[in-house]
This record gives C-alpha cells, structure tokens and sequence, in this order.
C-alpha cells in the first residue's frame, strides 16, 4: 500500500506493524486515535513529505529524490538515525544474546558456538559502525546544517566530507541474512524450537529495520549532504 497524508496514521499501522518502529524513531507517541499522519506531522513538527519518503520505504517503495530540505528535516532524520541506534544497541543485540545464551544451554552442538562467534564478530563491526557515525558523521552533518542556518555562525565546520562517508558505508545488515540461513538450515536442533523461533523472529525483525536505515542514509541524508556541501562551498 501507497500512503498518502489524508490516510489514517492508524490503518497503515495496522497494514505494516514494522511502521510502529518508525514513529518510536521519530518519537511520535503511539496513542494516534483517529488521526491522518499530516495532523500527527503538523502535531510532532516533522514534514509530512520526509515522513511520507520514510513510510513507503518501510512499504518496499523507493523514495523520489527530496529537491528541497529544510534544517528541521536534517535534524529531524539525525534524530530518527540516532533513536535507531539506540533500539539497535540497548535492545535488539541484547536481546538476541540472551536468546544464543539460551540456546547453548540447551544444544550442546559445536554449530551453536560457531554461530554464536559468528554473531559476536558481527556485533563489533556493527558497533564501530554505529559509533563512527555518531561520533563523526552526525555532528558534521548538524554542523553543517548550523553553518547554513545561522549565516553569521561562526563555529568553524570540519574538513571532512560525505564522499568519505559514502565509502565508509556499509549495508551492515547483509551479514545477518547469513546469521538467519545459517539458523534455518544448518544448525542441529535439540529441544530448542521456542528459543530458535523467538530468536529468528528478532533477527528479522532487527534486519528489516536496519534495510530501512541503510535506504534512508544512502537515499535520503547522503544526497541532502551533498547538496549541503554544494551550498557551504558556494558562500565561500
């Protein structure tokens, strides 16, 4: 399903319950009653054209290329990028730990320790991942938002650039469709059928989430950068 503004932010939730992942990104409280998402947009001051682009991705729909930005809609995706980060970190991988604990307990195979490795290794790549963009790609990006906002801003902008980002990019949840094949159709099973579902469930739940998080930093924040950075140059 297309979503348009005049739609019941309620209806699309049901249609795609993932999309009850974006508003908590956005930090749109849950209770919508019969609103349609331009009242909830106009309500959480976020703009309904960037909150349309990031709900039809969740839908499986490419954006079209956002010609026009505003500085609220830069902060408005570190935001949703940022929240993102911390569902990933605080919530997801810890729970998926727990679920591979719970699991060896109870299958003694040597296939549940290599897995379990395979996981760990993952997590430090995502980790220093997530942290190089916090650390280094946000706060430029904001920066940068700030030099363009506040013409008489004088806070100097780092010598970095997107270009460097787009290189650095990586689609850090290919490795997991991996983790769940491994799951599916390797791995020795031993009276852990609960476990091994609830665990598969998260995974997929965390990879679809994490697709929409690539699409949205290589769609929509990276081509708004760039167009930035045309613009800081310009005023030079």
């Amino acid at each position: 399903m297309f979503i348009v503004s005049e739609m019941k932010i309620s209806d699309v939730i049901i249609e795609n319950p993932y999309l009850i992942l974006m508003l908590e990104h956005l930090g749109i409280n849950l209770e919508v009653h019969d609103k349609t998402i331009e009242q909830i947009c106009n309500e959480s001051n976020i703009s309904t054209e960037l909150f349309l682009t990031i709900a039809n991705l969740f839908n499986g729909f490419k954006p079209l290329p956002i010609t026009e930005y505003t500085s609220n809609d830069i902060q408005t995706i570190i935001k949703y990028l940022k929240n993102s980060h911390q569902y990933y970190m605080e919530e997801k991988y810890p729970q998926i730990q727990d679920y591979f604990e719970k699991i060896n307990k109870i299958n003694d195979h040597a296939e549940i320790i290599m897995i379990g490795k395979f996981f760990d290794k993952y997590f430090l790549e995502v980790t220093e991942h997530l942290d190089y963009e916090n650390d280094v790609v946000f706060p430029y990006v904001l920066d940068l938002n700030n030099l363009l906002t506040h013409k008489n801003s004088d806070k100097a902008v780092s010598s970095y650039s997107v270009t460097e980002y787009k290189k650095h990019h990586d689609d850090i949840e290919e490795k997991l469709t991996d983790l769940n094949n491994l799951l599916i159709k390797y791995l020795p099973q031993k009276n852990d059928q609960q476990i091994r579902r609830k665990l598969l469930f998260c995974l997929f739940e965390l990879e679809y989430d994490l697709k929409i998080h690539s699409q949205i930093e290589e769609t929509i924040l990276i081509p708004l950068v760039e167009k930035m950075e045309h613009l800081a140059k310009k005023r030079k």
